[in-house]
């Protein structure tokens, strides 16, 4: 897959996983995992792009004698995901064409 395709789709995952309630890393990548490779060293940046783009806030929270980071998604953020549903049928209509079929 394409690097900037597969890395505009897990910033997406990353988005959607946090949509319905505040997550962490480990667990982000457990919920993301069924759908998508995703690793820490991949998890990490996107996180922190996301952040500095103003769909994800963080919060650190003291868990067992450690701060772990808790993400949340922004109303930039859920839009984001909207944008994503929309485009990505066009992005379909796309590869039907492609795959050589004529459904618009």
């Amino acid at each position: 897959m394409d690097a900037q395709l597969r890395r505009g789709i897990l910033d997406i995952c990353v988005l959607r996983a946090v949509a319905d309630e505040d997550s962490y890393g480990y667990k982000i990548i457990k919920d993301v995992s069924p759908y998508v490779t995703i690793s820490e060293s991949t998890l990490y940046p996107i996180l922190k792009r996301l952040e500095t783009g103003g769909l994800l806030t963080v919060k650190s929270v003291e868990h067992n004698g450690r701060l772990r980071k808790y993400y949340r998604i922004t109303g930039a953020g859920q839009e984001r995901i909207t944008a994503f549903l929309s485009e990505w049928e066009e992005l379909m209509r796309i590869y039907r064409f492609i795959e050589g079929g004529t459904q618009r």
